[in-house]
């Protein structure tokens, strides 16, 4: 099974954006670390944004 490139895309730079790591850092991790790293971003984005 492969994974759709633009949801690829959208999470390297989303991770690169928030964490400053580079590409192929990014690119070596899982699918599932990838997707963890993202919902974390997203928790902490949410904190930050309800004033916590």
């Amino acid at each position: 099974m492969t994974y759709a490139l633009p949801r690829l895309r959208e999470e390297v730079a989303y991770i690169a954006y928030h964490f400053h790591w580079q590409r192929a850092e990014i690119l070596d991790l899982t699918h599932a670390e990838r997707r963890q790293w993202v919902g974390e971003i997203a928790r902490i984005n949410a904190r930050m944004n309800e004033g916590g």
